[in-house]
């Protein structure tokens, strides 16, 4: 249903191994895919996927601060340098298209394709189309910050392939004329009705991602009937109380101990602080995740891949983490 690719993890500033903030999202329905959050550099992280920036339908900002969004004027400038002509949409702060418009001025950019902004604070569900609503919910931050909740349900035609049996038609060519809606006749003369035998099956799938909080609670609505939540948790608890209130992130304790409270199934943290990046420090992180979150955890990395199917089982795909 979803596949998620961590483009960036790395809270404030980039480190050797992490990027910062950056998240690539696919769903089944086809090549299409959306990024939320753009930190700089985010393009060249693109050069190692096999993501074209020709199939991004949008991106999706969580606030102003530049780990999440100073990769936005590179990104939309190589687009149009390689021939993009279709729109692109832009969830994001008002703030964000004042920047962006003033740097396309100053610069003397001119894009190859229409940029359609859509203001984050204009109504609580910023895009729909067939099969995927996507609905912002504010959080807590130093600046003004949203979380995004991607609700993805499909429909296809399935045969009732024990009802076929107990009409006496076995498999053959007239399932296959059935599964197409078209009526069948067996070799007795008996008509099959395409509409008697075809059932819809409809899958949904909800993933929510979260920008800068320190309050994960603000999520508790947007996290009803979710199968993943995707959050920063920037430091250990202990860290979180040294800093202060001044970064309004959240601490791994909090992020785990609301996962575990709403009863999530699935649970990627990311976004964490420099001071943790080797592997005694994400040791550290994951204990404390571990302690008081009981779900299926993952602390991504740089290039991971996720897929969460229909039955909301998350599993990390293969490949090497950079």
């Amino acid at each position: 249903m979803f596949k998620l690719t961590f483009l960036g993890t790395s809270s404030g500033v980039p480190t050797r191994h992490r990027n910062v903030t950056s998240l690539a999202l696919q769903t089944t329905h086809n090549r299409d895919w959306w990024m939320i959050d753009c930190g700089e550099a985010t393009q060249h992280r693109l050069q190692r996927l096999p993501l074209s920036v020709h199939d991004l339908v949008g991106i999706c900002i969580t606030h102003v601060h530049g780990d999440h969004s100073y990769g936005l004027p590179g990104l939309l400038a190589s687009a149009s340098m390689t021939g993009r002509k279709k729109p692109l949409l832009l969830i994001a702060p008002a703030a964000i298209k004042a920047w962006i418009d003033a740097t396309l001025l100053h610069t003397e950019l001119f894009l190859t394709y229409p940029l359609i902004h859509i203001d984050v604070d204009s109504a609580p569900v910023v895009h729909e189309e067939a099969g995927l609503t996507i609905s912002r919910h504010a959080l807590s931050h130093r600046a003004p910050s949203v979380g995004y909740r991607f609700a993805l349900e499909t429909s296809r035609w399935k045969l009732d392939k024990a009802a076929l049996q107990a009409a006496g038609a076995p498999p053959g060519p007239a399932w296959g004329l059935l599964q197409a809606g078209q009526d069948a006749i067996l070799d007795d003369g008996t008509l099959l009705r395409a509409a008697t035998f075809r059932q819809t099956e409809t899958q949904r799938a909800t993933v929510v991602i979260g920008g800068d909080n320190d309050t994960p609670a603000l999520l508790t609505d947007a996290c009803a009937g979710a199968q993943l939540l995707v959050h920063e948790a920037t430091y250990t608890e202990a860290m979180l109380q040294k800093v202060g209130p001044g970064p309004t992130h959240s601490s791994v304790q909090r992020v785990a101990q609301f996962a575990e409270a709403v009863r999530l199934p699935n649970l990627i943290l990311t976004h964490f602080s420099a001071r943790y990046h080797n592997a005694d420090g994400m040791a550290e992180l994951e204990a404390e995740a571990r302690l008081h979150y009981s779900g299926e955890l993952f602390l991504a990395r740089d290039f991971d891949s996720y897929e969460l199917d229909a039955a909301g089982v998350l599993s990390k795909l293969p490949g090497k983490s950079h």
